[in-house]
């Protein structure tokens, strides 16, 4: 998402005012580096069509190794 944000030149707190949500939460998730517990489809349709992306854009699947190994 930072990367979109800055390609875009669009802060966080516009970003916030674009998506109408916080700008504590937008913050979050733009330097997280791991997937939230929980993200609602609203929130990543806010995301999307304010920097005008696909979901796939903004995430990536990384497979948690720790999980796909058996003991």
């Amino acid at each position: 998402m930072a990367v979109l944000m800055a390609d875009r030149e669009i802060d966080y707190k516009k970003l916030a005012q674009m998506t109408e949500l916080h700008p504590v939460t937008v913050s979050k998730h733009k330097n997280i580096r791991v997937m939230p517990e929980r993200l609602d489809r609203d929130t990543l349709e806010k995301y999307c069509k304010a920097l005008n992306c696909q979901p796939g854009d903004l995430l990536t699947y990384v497979s948690d190794k720790s999980k796909d190994q058996t003991s």
